[in-house]
């Protein structure tokens, strides 16, 4: 039985339908040019930018008008940090369609630490909502050789999304590390909260880990089920055993569409495969050939 008896009106965003407008680029695959206190893969060999000029480089090195940055790339917090994000973004000519956040323990089964992730998940959703983000990508995460638990989870998650519903922000949940954000386990939990404010962020590349095209398929198409406005975008995943995947980019665009899907899509180049500019250049031809 779903969570919330009486889910609350869902939000409504009007998507664009020319393809190049529904483009994003996460700041994720260039962590490593982004200064900030709180990024630590932060490579100082390389030449720095701190995320405000991420926008304006991602309009003329792309011609990609969104972009999909990481909270703990942001300088600073501060409000005044943040008007000034904001208008760089403005200036740029860029939107900010969703707001990347790091893991927190929904699950646990101390009800303290599953208050905690409620409390960051919300701090989170206020600055979005400052930035103007429609939405966060919130990480989930179970402590080591713990199993998740639907349950828990989806209670935690709930209060989110309540919380979300009262700032107009979507909380998005991503395929991403096994366990805690296995997919069919995301699926089960959005599924059981019943809430237009709780989705799932389908990404085309993280359940080939260990599997095949055919699994993953099936796992970006439980995803997609539950999405509304965002989808990460990859052609490539490198596993840390140095095992290269290759995505079936054209079958999964084909997924997105036979779900209906009218959301954005994020570029998310994988830097274990190569140079994050060079592989954005084709994550984008991919992806305006595929939506065309």
């Amino acid at each position: 039985a779903p969570l919330l008896a009486a889910p609350p009106a869902g939000p409504n965003l009007h998507f664009p339908s020319e393809p190049r407008q529904r483009l994003s680029v996460t700041s994720y695959p260039f962590r490593a040019y982004i200064e900030s206190p709180t990024n630590p893969e932060r490579d100082k060999s390389k030449p720095g930018m701190d995320l405000k000029e991420f926008p304006a480089m991602i309009a003329k090195r792309f011609g990609v008008p969104n972009i999909n940055p990481l909270g703990d790339h942001m300088s600073s917090t501060d409000p005044a940090y943040l008007e000034s994000f904001r208008k760089a973004v403005a200036d740029a000519g860029s939107h900010i369609v969703d707001l990347g956040l790091s893991g927190r323990d929904f699950s646990h089964p101390d009800r303290a630490v599953q208050d905690e992730a409620v409390a960051y998940g919300r701090k989170w959703i206020d600055i979005a909502a400052q930035l103007g983000s429609p939405s966060v990508r919130q990480h989930l995460q179970t402590a080591a050789g713990a199993a998740p638990s639907a349950a828990r989870a989806a209670e935690s998650l709930a209060r989110l999304a309540e919380y979300g519903a009262q700032k107009n922000i979507v909380v998005n949940l991503e395929n991403d590390s096994p366990g805690a954000e296995d997919p069919f386990f995301i699926a089960g939990v959005v599924g059981k909260v019943n809430s237009p404010y709780l989705r799932c962020l389908p990404d085309f590349g993280n359940s080939l880990r260990g599997s095949d095209a055919a699994a993953n398929r099936k796992a970006v198409d439980a995803m997609f089920h539950y999405a509304y406005n965002m989808s990460h975008v990859k052609d490539v995943l490198r596993s840390p055993d140095g095992k290269l995947y290759r995505v079936d980019v054209a079958g999964l665009f084909a997924v997105a569409r036979a779900n209906s899907y009218r959301g954005y899509f994020s570029m998310e180049f994988d830097t274990a495969a190569g140079d994050p500019f060079a592989g954005t250049e084709n994550l984008v031809r991919q992806s305006l050939k595929y939506m065309a």
